[in-house]
């Protein structure tokens, strides 16, 4: 890996810490939906799943299993640099 492009490793490790925050505060959110959504009756559950924000918040959980693997490669390429 050139030093020239490479990420300093203290700034790719803070670009770490703040991307792991925001990957953790997702996961909690989506344990507190499932929490949440055993409190409901049927009908009501059937109607929030029906809804476009029900469908967006279901694509960013799969586009956060992309990121999860992009966030392996970051981790890969920044323990790289560190040891060069």
């Amino acid at each position: 890996m050139s030093t020239d492009s490479a990420i300093p490793a203290e700034q790719g490790k803070l670009a770490y810490t703040i991307i792991q925050s925001l990957l953790d505060g997702h996961e909690k959110l989506s344990d507190l939906l499932v929490v949440m959504s055993h409190a409901l009756d049927e009908d009501t559950l059937k109607a929030l799943t029906g809804t476009m924000q029900w469908e967006s918040y279901l694509e960013s959980k799969r586009e956060l299993e992309s990121t999860k693997a992009q966030i392996e490669v970051f981790i890969a390429a920044l323990k790289q640099y560190e040891d060069a």
